[in-house]
Parts: C-alpha cells; sequence; structure tokens
C-alpha cells in the first residue's frame, strides 16, 4: 500500500472533472501543453503514444469542457511504472490539479499495478505538488538523464539533463 506524507486527500476543486477513459484530442493536449510552456508534439505522435500508454488522466472545466490538466503512464507492468507529461494549468489551482492527478494515477497503480517503483518526468513548477504526495528529488544523489532523437546526423543529437 502506498503511504502518502499527506494526510488529507487531495481534492478537485468545484467547477472541474476528472476523466480517466477517454483520451483528449492530440491538438487539445497540445493546446495545454503551449499554455504549460511545454513541448508540443506532432498530433500523429501524441496519438501513437496515447495508443501505447498504460492509462491516463485528463482534468476538464465543467463549464467550458476545457482540458486544464492531463497525466499519463508506461510502464512495464511488473518492476517500474512511468509518468509522463504531467501539466495544469498555470494559475490559483495549478498545485491542486496536480496534486489531484499524481493522487489518483498512484492510486490506480497501487490498485492495478502494485510493486512498481513510480518514476516521474515532470517540470520545476509541479515539484511542491510531487513532493507533497511522497516523491523525492534526485533520492540517494541519482540523476535522471534523458535523450531526445532528433533528426538529422549523429552530431546534432543532444544529451539533455533532467534539471531540479
Amino acid at each position: 500500500m502506498l503511504s502518502f506524507r499527506n494526510s488529507s486527500l487531495p481534492r478537485l476543486p468545484d467547477g472541474f472533472f476528472l476523466e480517466r477513459f477517454k483520451a483528449p484530442a492530440p491538438e487539445a493536449l497540445n493546446r495545454l501543453f503551449a499554455r504549460c510552456r511545454e513541448s508540443t508534439y506532432a498530433p500523429e505522435k501524441i496519438a501513437l503514444a496515447l495508443k501505447h500508454s498504460d492509462c491516463h488522466l485528463s482534468i476538464y472545466e465543467k463549464k467550458t469542457k476545457l482540458l486544464v490538466g492531463f497525466v499519463r503512464v508506461t510502464s512495464d507492468k511488473g518492476l517500474n511504472a512511468n509518468l509522463w507529461n504531467l501539466v495544469a494549468l498555470p494559475g490559483p489551482f495549478h498545485r491542486q490539479l496536480v496534486a489531484v492527478l499524481v493522487h489518483q494515477v498512484l492510486e490506480i497503480l497501487r490498485r492495478e499495478m502494485p510493486g512498481c517503483s513510480v518514476s516521474v518526468s515532470a517540470s520545476q513548477s509541479n515539484l511542491a505538488a510531487l513532493e507533497a504526495q511522497g516523491f523525492l528529488v534526485d533520492p540517494g544523489g541519482i540523476r535522471a538523464m534523458g535523450y531526445r532523437l532528433r533528426k538529422g546526423p549523429l552530431s546534432r543529437w543532444r544529451w539533455s539533463s533532467v534539471r531540479r
């Protein structure tokens, strides 16, 4: 069972709803990524990523049906689960929306993939909400590294380090 540092469960603010089973349109995700100052992707790549994800959660505004938060999970279903594209619109509910996404996805993983270690790729703006849910930044001095493949000659490919 996951132990959460926070004894109170994060609650979705009034006026929002959570969607687990219907994936958002790639265009809606790109709009959200852009508004959160994250990288955007070709719609066909987003569709492929969603197709190969084990689960995803979206948060929408009730009145406008605007996508305001998102996270997706990939896993080997044995040892590791990875959270990707964790985003929530900047504003007064940002931390609360991130906390709800993380808490809900951890509950899903606890039920459906118990025993998996969980890692997350997230921006600096999400650290406080992640730490409140029990995530540690660089535990034991471990540094995550990422490699983004780019088209073109090998000399144009670059390493990038995940920063705090």
